[in-house]
């Protein structure tokens, strides 16, 4: 700011109802059928578009000549056919990048113009950096999904299409995602989806078999991988660049704008700094560990400077209020000193070579800006303090020093001297601010309204009229150096990772049966149906856990080890009804119910990793099944939630097995 002197998931119902609608608009989804036609806006809107269309046109063109020179031409070698060829379409793909970025914001802010509901800003705040979301293609699931369900599952995966159309449209709607917290949602709820595919179809030896192809947010530069963990990892980002868009659009004329738009920044940096953490080999420059950190930065510092512009709002008690002026001295040094680690970081290669020019030059002069003003509130703390405050203005300009340290600066307690080094400060913050005009005038104005040039000069304005009050006629004598400003924050940011569990989805692919045992990680042979009659101490086994019910154990002799069954074995069909996702009281009454005739049973045994299915047992029964399901009229069972435990499994192996103790108490039907 500038200085002033003053349920578990849906049920079977609810599920069916999303996929009847799986083909309709999601919210969260910005899509050109949802915007408000407005006479002249909507003549604005379709230019606009128009627009876009032409940079996506331009940079298809540019990304197969990019392609077309990974190889080197017949006749020429690589070096001199490839590399320039190479650099110049990379340029060129940056500047459509850009300007397909600015479009859009453009597109967004008129679409928000005719906003009733958005509250006028209070004064004029220092611009954010938002971050531009990585764009996609079309991707199409329904082959390797299919292959995978048959040959794995042993599943017809024709009667998947549903659920494959459903994970269609969600990946369709994550790609244009409103710059909301419906939008916000939207992505969690599709990543919260991919966590589950991973943890289903994804071994560590094979993949989906999906080329996954993203644009790089900063360059433009197409990049792609086979990698689920590559689908899962944009969109994290993702996930991170929109929290930038919603804090950088938030009104922080107002206490509550600052604070919203403070926890958006501290989101996108926990969204960057997780990536960071859990995905090292990106193919994509924005998504380095060297970008990531210097975003984690970035965030973190525009969320201090929220903090700083949520002090500096409301009025001070009293006109010359000491401790208020000495706390906003401490917070613009503790902002000051953050952008300059931003910027040492965005000067550094490999950084430097693709981050915009304009993020350097505005964290640069936000940097001098914060640091003026540093100096422009120690300066009013200087001049209005009375002489008991002097201890508290020591701790500002000094810092905690140990008690056995000499202190080098004494700090004057006379008032005339006091205002002697308050004027030094005020120099010091107007050659600051000068420079960051000087440095703020190098770079490019990427908006016709340069607010940040109106922050600037006011700030300075401010700083001439407090200088001119100060300086006397008679004041002839040179001022001493004016020390420094100790930064200090009186709110520690604490960095918060996404909450993914706030997202509740339903499994799409719950039907091939719960994750502990039907998962591409687990090896497993169909045996049955086993028929098996009651003795006179029942069946012969007890059963344990829910979804599936697990064999405990089996009597020796009993009936149940006469038909086959084995301890460890999971029922999967009763009497042709399928439970995979029936609990455990509910299948012992089921068993309980049977009459002398007994019960047909069909269970499943985890095979070792190295051993592969018996083809003679397993086909024929998959089928038994298949047709068991449809005569019986097995409808879609209770999904489950996304657990937030597997969300960030993509470099973490998990154990999946379930084992006798850790099922529930035994019982014997």
């Amino acid at each position: 700011m500038v200085p002033e002197d003053r349920r578990e998931g849906p049920g079977a119902d609810e599920r069916s109802a999303q996929l009847q609608a799986a083909g309709s608009v999601r919210e969260g989804c910005d899509t050109l059928a949802a915007q408000t036609p407005c006479g002249r806006l909507q003549s604005r809107r379709a230019r606009i578009h128009q627009q876009i269309n032409k940079e996506l046109r331009m940079r298809t063109g540019a990304e197969n000549l990019y392609r077309a020179r990974a190889s080197p031409q017949p006749g020429l070698p690589r070096a001199t056919s490839n590399a320039r060829v190479r650099e110049t379409v990379a340029l060129e793909l940056s500047y459509v990048n850009s300007s397909l970025q600015l479009l859009k914001e453009e597109l967004e802010e008129l679409n928000c113009s005719v906003d009733t509901d958005t509250p006028d800003r209070e004064g004029t705040t220092v611009p954010m950096i938002p971050l531009g979301l990585k764009e996609t293609k079309e991707l199409d699931w329904s082959t390797a999904l299919k292959e995978l369900i048959s040959g794995h599952f042993g599943e017809d995966g024709a009667s998947y299409e549903t659920e494959i159309r459903e994970l269609t449209n969600l990946r369709q709607a994550v790609r244009t995602p409103s710059r909301s917290e419906s939008g916000l949602e939207l992505l969690t709820a599709y990543y919260n989806q991919l966590c589950l595919l991973d943890a289903r179809f994804v071994t560590p030896a094979r993949s989906l078999g999906l080329l996954f192809q993203w644009y790089d947010s900063l360059t433009g530069v197409p990049a792609q991988q086979r990698a689920l963990a590559f689908e899962k990892g944009s969109v994290l980002f993702n996930i991170g660049a929109l929290h930038t868009q919603i804090g950088a659009r938030q009104d922080r004329g107002c206490p509550t704008g600052t604070s919203r738009a403070a926890e958006s920044f501290q989101r996108a940096a926990g969204a960057f700094k997780l990536l960071r953490q859990k995905f090292s080999r990106a193919p994509s420059p924005d998504m380095s560990p060297a970008s990531l950190s210097m975003l984690e930065q970035l965030m973190a510092a525009q969320a201090q400077e929220c903090v700083f512009e949520g002090l500096a709002l409301p009025a001070p008690t009293a006109p010359r209020d000491c401790l208020a002026q000495l706390h906003l001295a401490q917070e613009a040094a503790q902002v000051a000193a953050q952008y300059e680690l931003v910027h040492q970081a965005l000067i550094q290669p490999p950084v430097c070579n693709y981050v915009p020019f304009s993020w350097t030059t505005l964290v640069h002069v936000k940097a001098k800006h914060f640091r003026s003003l540093a100096h422009y509130h120690a300066a009013v703390a200087l001049c209005d303090s009375a002489s008991a405050e002097a201890e508290l203005l020591e701790q500002v300009f000094l810092g905690p020093l140990p008690p056995s340290e000499p202190r080098g600066l004494v700090l004057p307690q006379e008032y005339e001297e006091r205002r002697k080094l308050g004027k030094a400060h005020l120099k010091r913050a107007i050659l600051g601010q000068e420079e960051a005009l000087r440095l703020h005038a190098l770079g490019r104005a990427l908006r016709r309204v340069d607010l940040l040039q109106a922050v600037l000069v006011q700030a300075l304005q401010c700083s001439l009229t407090r200088y001119s009050e100060l300086d006397l006629e008679d004041d002839f004598f040179e001022a001493t150096e004016a020390p420094d400003i100790h930064p200090k924050t009186h709110r520690t940011l604490e960095v918060r990772a996404p909450s993914f569990s706030r997202v509740k989805v339903a499994d799409i692919f719950h039907r091939l049966g719960p994750l502990s045992v039907f998962s591409a990680k687990n090896r497993w042979r169909l045996v049955g149906p086993v028929h098996v009659t009651r003795g006179e101490g029942g069946f012969g086994f007890t059963l344990r856990g829910d979804s599936p019910v697990l064999i405990a154990a089996v009597i020796p002799g009993g009936h149940a080890a006469a038909a086959g069954l084995q301890e460890g074995d999971y029922i999967v069909s009763v009497n042709g009804q399928p439970c995979k996702w029936w609990k455990h009281a509910e299948v012992v009454s089921q068993l309980k119910g049977v009459g002398d005739e007994g019960v047909s049973l069909q269970v499943v045994t985890l095979l070792p990793s190295t051993e592969q299915p018996s083809t003679g047992d397993r086909r024929p029964a998959l089928r038994g099944l298949l047709r068991n399901q449809k005569e019986c009229g097995w409808g879609t069972s209770v999904p489950v939630r996304a657990s937030p435990r597997p969300l960030l499994g993509w470099g973490r192996k998990t154990k999946r097995d379930k084992t006798a103790g850790g099922l529930s108490p035994a019982s014997q039907p």
